[in-house]
Order: C-alpha cells, then sequence, then structure tokens
C-alpha cells in the first residue's frame, strides 16, 4: 500500500473490493465480481481493480489468459494504516479517545483474556514512554 493513502480513503466500492482480495489472498476479476454485493459490470470491476493497482493498494500475476490480483500489503498494515486516519480524523489524534469509544460501544464486551490483554499493552505502552 503507498504510504500515506489508508485503506479509508478508498472509496465504497473499493474497499469492499480490498476486502475480498484481503479474505481470499488473491483474486481474478470473476472472483471479486461474485463476492460482490450488488456487482457493477465485469469491466467496471477489471477497471477498479486498475484502478486500485496505480494507487499501489494491488498488484496482479498472469494465470493463463486472465490476471489474478494480489494486495500489495499485508492486512495488518492496511488495517493499522486505516486505523491511524480514522483516530487522526475522528479522534483528533487522540488514541484513549478512540479506545474509550470502542469501549462505551453498547456491543462491546470483553471477556477476562481481553482486559488481561489490554493491561499488559497499556503498562507496555507506558513502560516505552507513548
Amino acid at each position: 500500500m503507498v504510504k500515506g493513502q489508508p485503506h479509508l480513503e478508498l472509496g465504497r466500492r473499493e474497499r469492499q473490493i480490498m476486502d475480498i482480495v484481503f479474505r481470499l489472498g488473491k483474486a481474478s476479476v470473476a472472483e471479486v465480481l461474485k463476492e460482490l454485493p450488488d456487482p457493477p459490470s465485469y469491466s467496471s470491476v477489471r477497471g477498479m481493480l486498475g484502478l486500485l493497482e496505480d494507487k499501489g493498494y494491488v498488484h496482479h500475476q498472469q494465470d493463463g489468459l486472465r490476471y489474478v490480483y494480489l494486495p500489495t500489503a499485508g492486512q495488518q498494515q492496511a488495517q493499522h494504516s486505516a486505523l491511524r486516519h480514522m483516530v487522526h480524523t475522528f479522534f483528533g489524534g487522540s488514541a484513549s479517545e478512540a479506545a474509550a469509544s470502542l469501549l462505551e460501544l453498547p456491543d462491546s464486551k470483553l471477556s477476562a483474556s481481553d482486559v488481561a490483554r489490554l493491561k499488559k499493552l497499556i503498562k507496555q505502552a507506558k513502560s516505552e514512554g507513548r
């Protein structure tokens, strides 16, 4: 993924396509088309994959007569980039505000292991001066 172009800056349909490519690991135009809700035409999906390639989000490999598209960055890297963008955009750059908002969601139920993991991460962040 091109630095400075987080996953959230993609359009709705581009995000849907990237989600499919991440989920499948690699995908042809036909495979993406099959997975899309309310799919556009084959040529539209091919064009969007071409744009995603131009933007640096995917690259293709030739597989016989078809192109197979693969993400250029790992899903974890894309998630971190999108999360940084969201925290900056909606929470003024405050990770604590973003975390508090997530914990205050009505459907966020934390298990004992979730709480232990969060405590460990907070302790680690404090020791690293973050």
